[in-house]
């Protein structure tokens, strides 16, 4: 297949296109020119922005692509209350430039993530579950959604919607640096980048972690089984709860070395969130087999010390 991978050179991005140029596919990736690893071999790159309507036209015509991997977006929960419109901007009206720009039916993946769902529901989620969209970045994800759904129900495209759980580990040598989230900020305090880092309360909180390998090969599945008419829904998780204080015992074991530890007073947030992945399973063949917590970690502390 011929695949344009937007955000292709990032965290998540180079493993889709490692694993996509692994399944004999021609990769195009869409990059804003800031990539933060060395290009794969074989990869085509072309420098744009999905917000630049006419340019991601010239692109997609140029390309006569036969499957979109969407992935490149603004990611930040927090910082979308301070600056929405450009959320608004990038995840959903750069979805819908994409789709503006197909002139034939593709196969298209678009990664969203599970703050779809709110923080209504605990326990394992469902694709079942109503969205309640509690930021900007959620609410422009699910505008996404659903844009993507209701075209795909004309006809015009197949679409598949990857709603990702924590995405962690590394694959290549490249691992996540995002110091939003717990997993880089526990390997920043193990090499004294960061004082210590902060837990909430009791550490007891528990969320899903999924290997960033398991999830290139989710969508390098789905790709194969998106079908034209169709928008399908999955959650990208490995299944398995893990608590933020089991996360920071496990570094230690990991690394061989302490994690500097500074709590604060609990947050008001549901205390178990995990991914109901039985639909993936079932329609994708898909198994999060890298998904463990000590796989995870032993990934990324490996490539964090290079």
């Amino acid at each position: 297949m011929r695949v344009l991978v937007t955000g292709g050179l990032g965290f998540l991005g180079l493993a889709v296109t490692r694993e996509l140029l692994a399944a004999g596919d021609d990769v195009t990736v869409l990059t804003r020119g800031r990539p933060a690893a060395e290009t794969p071999p074989g990869v085509r790159v072309v420098v744009g922005d999905v917000r630049d309507r006419a340019g991601i036209e010239e692109i997609i015509r140029a390309g006569d692509f036969d499957g979109v991997c969407h992935l490149a977006a603004a990611i930040s929960a927090r910082g979308s209350f301070a600056d929405p419109l450009t959320y608004f901007d990038v995840n959903t009206n750069g979805t819908l430039n994409l789709l503006l720009a197909l002139h034939r039916p593709v196969a298209f993946v678009l990664t969203s993530s599970s703050i779809v769902y709110g923080s209504r529901n605990v326990g394992a989620l469902s694709e079942d579950l109503d969205v309640h969209p509690e930021s900007p970045y959620a609410a422009s994800k699910v505008a996404a959604e659903q844009m993507l759904g209701a075209y795909a129900a004309t006809g015009a495209i197949g679409a598949t919607v990857l709603r990702c759980f924590n995405i962690a580990g590394a694959a290549g040598g490249v691992t996540d640096t995002d110091t939003t989230r717990i997993i880089p900020n526990v390997l920043r305090a193990v090499t004294g980048q960061l004082p210590h880092m902060t837990l909430n309360g009791d550490g007891s909180a528990v969320r899903d972690f999924v290997h960033v390998a398991d999830v290139a090969e989710a969508i390098q599945r789905s790709l194969r089984h998106t079908e034209p008419g169709h928008c399908r829904f999955y959650n990208v998780g490995s299944g398995v709860g893990v608590s933020m204080a089991e996360v920071v015992a496990t570094a230690e074991r990991v690394s061989g070395r302490a994690v500097p530890v500074e709590r604060t007073p609990p947050k008001p947030e549901p205390q178990t969130l995990i991914a109901d992945i039985k639909r993936a399973r079932e329609e994708l063949g898909w198994q999060p087999v890298r998904s463990t917590i000590t796989h995870i970690l032993q990934d990324a502390w490996e490539a964090w010390r290079v």
